[in-house]
């Protein structure tokens, strides 16, 4: 395993969709709400979303030059889109939001681990 990532573009390319995806959560957009609403997310948990999102971009971002803070960014947001997908095969919400938003999520993190930080 690389302390730092290497190549560095997939971590910073995961740190901007993942920005943007804190920025949808802020005040969640319709499809965002209604995701968290197909899966049972309590509402009272909705407003720790966008700084949980904007944590990681942080995280991913300083990893660049923090060893191992990129690697282990990376390896929670893994663990974030597991859970996501676990929430929704719960929820028998087998749609759009599982198979294209979390498992594609799910996919570009492992991708970023794998590349940037394992190989």
């Amino acid at each position: 395993m690389t302390v730092l990532p290497d190549p560095v573009w997939p971590v910073l390319v995961l740190a901007f969709i993942t920005l943007v995806d804190g920025v949808l959560c802020i005040k969640p957009v319709a499809f965002v709400a209604q995701c968290w609403d197909d899966v049972h997310w309590p509402r009272r948990y909705w407003r720790l979303m966008a700084p949980v999102k904007f944590a990681a971009v942080l995280g991913l971002v300083a990893g660049v030059w923090v060893p191992y803070l990129g690697a282990v960014t990376t390896a929670a947001l893994v663990l974030y889109f597991v859970v996501a997908i676990s929430m929704h095969i719960r929820a028998r919400d087998f749609g759009r939001n599982l198979f294209l938003n979390a498992t594609g999520m799910l996919l570009i993190c492992a991708a970023t681990l794998v590349f940037s930080f394992l190989l």
